[in-house]
């Protein structure tokens, strides 16, 4: 749905707790205690039929005899009656309604229609739903235990959604034990209303939330839910803990990549284009918030380590890289300073082991050098207890050390291990205190500081804004859709050699020529006229993997061969599958590609998130040596370039010994071909490009198995990421007929838009930001230029001639794209021409297009030539949101 009404849940000024017990252990009772007990300062009653008192307090027998009416309700009462008690909560204006009962969905067909009713009866009145069968909601900044948890949270800056109601109780316990604080912490439960996609639109802009913490077992929404997790994970960190990575439903998946639909690589793929930090246990989610709360950004991933004691230097140092991560190499002239003030069996190498009796002056002069090497992005410092130097004194002379190199603009990260426990307690608050993220072991250091490399490279790619089409030629697609059309209008799901090797070549990928005989002696004909050698594979649609059943021969040198060769494979298939169909023989020249590595390409569809683009090591030992990585599309070269980058084969293509590197921009093109295969053709549902051979020549594709089913939606409609909507771009004049460029907004925009924004008058940046403002913060410039193109839209209007920017104007929809909030901002020397009224006619047009009802603008009353322009165009004023503004609204008729 929308944002809208959430924020009741968090600051409700009147709460209601309707099924309020008096059994003590009943759930509602712990519910009506719990809002009681914790300083929650705002309006609380309690319903129960039965009337009377709980807690010293009057009980309502009924939601109609309540006092004032409540922003937010908890309901613990049987399932069946909660349909009409939302229902009269709505009528009466609630705003919010957390349902704790369980027998909804999870019960069955009559669970989901009950729960359909629910939904049915809020939906008029927007209110807000979170559950069924949660355990609630807490917001320790206003003292809102809305829950049965067993205790209240800590006020912090972490906001932490599951669920999973036993994961909030023990991570609360967990949390509160560390006192580690909450924004606020809530229980999804059957998520009928409230999902993960609402909330990550929600908490994006709570200035009281500076990270995000999720556990995950299922995502409902698959392109709302990569909206909002792209547009919160931009502004601040968002980790995520998923249940379930070992599902075992694609055992019986017809081919390697379709094996990989639905499974757990796909959502770990998701998360990562969302730009969200995946963990794999309660523990590193905690040490990856600890390590981001700290404001450090790692340049790169090569750590410096230092430490008293070798041993911790090699477990920090192995750990570094099986994370990925890179041992910095130490310059010769850090190796001459630490040199002169280090003992002389000090290790002079990087890890730094400044041996077991360094006290704190030795601590201090080498995280001093260690910082200022230009080599090194990040420094892990160690420390094992000892009884000749103090802990407590070394982590003060680091401590020291970090704050003068930060006042002296040396931010480089600095992480803290000091091992052991009752002798370390005093150090490791005084790290602590003193803002460096400290950690039990050398594994857990190394891997907070791989945490954070891993997040800037997600913001990195977040900054990736690619086209359905970027990189590739256009190939013919009328033909390649024809090829579809018919194998569908024959029934059939698989297309055979021929059409898959044409559609393949259609896309620019470079194939193997290939005839099909009907029989051997046909076969042994089509050979002697292709030359030798040759290859021999059997035709059929029901024999999947050829080489499993002798179905493939190579290197065949003359006719006869072929022929017996033939010949040999019918019997053989007789025997290994007698039902199967043969449709033939397919002969091809024996292809050579010296040195050449072997590949996979593969798109498969995933049923949640869509298409799913694949690549891997290839070859028949594929599942066995299970080397592969996915990509939500759409990809551009860099974003392809990284998919490559997460396997194992990518550092053979890289060259080693006396093989060169492999074209690297023509397994790319292959990769950016096979999406827009997947963007032309909606019904290619599998697609298997293996082997697929790479050298320094380029690739060529030995074999490829493709699947098509109908499909109504079209293109780009079925990713969870929408391309950059390039096909928007346009001109558009001015009263006096100046052109303009007017394009949807990129990240690389941020720059000028600063620069906009510092130039322009600053009565214009009041009007439109309703504070003034000198210059744009980073975070808003990022905010304001990368976006989804689904939900949000901004155009930028450009003076081509001058090649400077002139205005922007942007349309915010609501997730359910029904209501959205327009914002323009047109620099000050080109105001009064007609073009801020162009703009606003453009987004208009486009709120129109995709479906909007309704939209509306907030303006300072004193914005006189804005309002008028806004009546011009049709919009009404609507209210008052504040005073001195006001809210203009144009309802839009549909095309």
């Amino acid at each position: 749905m929308t944002v809208r009404n959430l924020g009741a849940f968090f600051t409700p000024a009147a709460v209601a707790v309707i099924g309020a017990s008096r059994r003590e252990q009943a759930v509602g009772s712990v519910v009506a205690r719990n809002v009681l007990t914790h300083g929650f300062g705002g309006h609380v009653e309690l319903v129960n039929p039965h009337g009377g008192e709980l807690f010293g307090r009057p009980v309502a027998a009924s939601i109609a005899a309540l006092s004032r009416t409540p922003d937010l309700a908890i309901i613990a009462t049987p399932a069946p009656g909660v349909p009409a008690i939302i229902d009269e909560l709505g009528r009466r204006g609630t705003r919010a309604a957390v349902v704790i009962t369980a027998g909804f969905s999870e019960r069955g067909e009559e669970g989901a229609a009950l729960q359909q009713q629910m939904l049915e009866a809020a939906r008029p009145h927007g209110l807000r739903i979170v559950g069924p069968n949660c355990i609630g909601v807490l917001a320790p900044a206003s003292g809102l235990n809305a829950s049965f948890a067993h205790r209240m949270a800590l006020k912090g800056g972490t906001a932490f959604l599951t669920q999973s109601g036993a994961m909030l109780t023990s991570v609360l316990d967990w949390a509160s034990a560390r006192g580690i604080g909450f924004s606020t912490l809530m229980s999804l439960g059957g998520m009928a209303d409230v999902d993960f996609g609402d909330m990550l639109d929600y908490l994006a802009n709570d200035p009281a939330t500076t990270a995000v913490l999720l556990y995950v077992e299922s995502i409902t929404n698959a392109r709302k839910f990569m909206s909002a997790a792209r547009r919160c994970a931009r502004q601040k960190p968002v980790i995520v803990v998923k249940s379930g990575r070992h599902g075992e439903g694609a055992a019986a998946a017809r081919s390697h990549t379709g094996a990989l639909a639905g499974s757990d690589a796909v959502a770990d793929a998701a998360f990562r284009r969302a730009g969200l930090l995946r963990v794999r246990s309660i523990d590193d989610l905690f040490g990856a918030l600890e390590a981001l709360s700290a404001a450090q950004e790692p340049a790169g991933n090569r750590l410096a380590i230092l430490t008293n004691g070798g041993g911790a230097g090699v477990l920090a140092t192995d750990h570094l890289i099986d994370e990925g991560g890179r041992l910095a190499h130490l310059s010769p002239g850090t190796i001459t300073g630490l040199d002169a003030v280090m003992p002389s069996n000090w290790s002079h190498a990087n890890p730094a082991d400044i041996i077991g009796d360094a006290d704190a002056a030795r601590y201090a002069a080498a995280t001093r050098a260690l910082l200022d090497d230009p080599g090194v992005d990040a420094l892990l410092v160690l420390n094992c207890p000892v009884a000749v130097a103090s802990s407590t004194d070394a982590a003060a002379a680091v401590a020291g050390v970090v704050a003068t190199a930060r006042a002296d603009g040396n931010r480089k990260p600095v992480y803290a291990a000091w091992l052991g426990e009752q002798s370390v307690r005093d150090a490791r608050k005084h790290l602590d205190e003193a803002g460096l993220p400290v950690f039990p072991t050398p594994e857990a250091a190394v891997t907070a500081f791989m945490h954070q490399v891993r997040r800037q490279e997600l913001q990195d790619l977040l900054m990736q804004v690619p086209g359905a089409h970027d990189r590739v030629e256009a190939g013919d697609r009328q033909a390649a859709e024809a090829i579809v059309r018919a194998v569908l209008a024959e029934g059939r799901e698989w297309l055979n050699p021929l059409e898959a090797t044409a559609l393949l070549r259609n896309y620019g990928i470079p194939v193997v020529d290939l005839r099909v005989a009907a029989t051997p002696e046909e076969a042994q004909k089509l050979a002697t006229q292709m030359g030798f050698p040759v290859a021999l594979k059997i035709m059929s649609p029901d024999v999947l993997h050829k080489s499993d059943v002798g179905a493939v021969v190579l290197n065949l040198r003359d006719g006869p061969a072929v022929a017996r060769a033939a010949a040999t494979m019918l019997l053989r298939l007789a025997e290994l599958q007698p039902g199967a169909r043969i449709e033939g023989f397919m002969v091809q020249p024996m292809a050579s590609r010296p040195g050449a590595h072997e590949l996979i390409v593969g798109l498969s569809e995933d049923p949640l998130f869509g298409p799913v683009l694949m690549f891997g090591q290839g070859g028949t030992a594929v599942e066995v040596v299970r080397d592969q990585a996915l990509a939500l599309p759409p990809l551009d070269a860099a974003l392809a370039r990284d998919l490559v980058a997460r396997t194992r084969v990518a550092s053979l293509l890289r060259g080693y010994r006396d093989r060169p590197p492999a074209n690297m921009d023509a397994i790319l093109r292959t990769i950016l071909a096979v999406q827009a295969m997947a963007v032309d053709l909606p019904a290619l549902k599998e697609l298997d490009i293996n082997p697929l051979w790479a050298n320094e020549q380029g690739v060529l594709a030995l074999d490829a198995r493709m699947r098509v089913a109908p499909e109504p939606r079209a293109g780009t409609q079925r990713f969870a990421v929408r391309p950059y909507p390039a096909e928007l771009t346009r001109h558009i004049t001015d009263r006096e007929g100046k052109p303009y460029l007017m394009r949807p907004i990129r990240p690389d925009d941020a720059p000028a838009l600063k620069a906009a924004i510092a130039g322009s008058n600053p009565d214009d940046i009041r009007m439109r930001f309703f504070q003034a403002l000198n210059q744009l913060p980073d975070p808003l410039a990022r905010r304001l230029t990368q976006i989804d193109y689904d939900r949000e839209m901004a155009f930028v209007v450009i003076d081509e001639a001058a090649a400077e920017g002139v205005g922007v104007v942007r349309l915010s929809l609501d997730p359910d794209r029904q209501r959205g909030e327009y914002a323009i901002i047109v620099r000050a020397d080109r105001q009064g021409t007609g073009l801020g009224y162009r703009m606003m006619q453009e987004i208009i047009a486009h709120a129109r297009a995709v479906g909007a009802r309704q939209i509306f603008g907030d303006v300072l009353s004193e914005n006189r030539a804005m309002l008028d322009m806004a009546s011009e165009l049709g919009f009404r004023p609507t209210g008052t949101p504040e005073p001195g503004v006001i809210e203009v609204t144009l309802d839009i008729q549909p095309q």
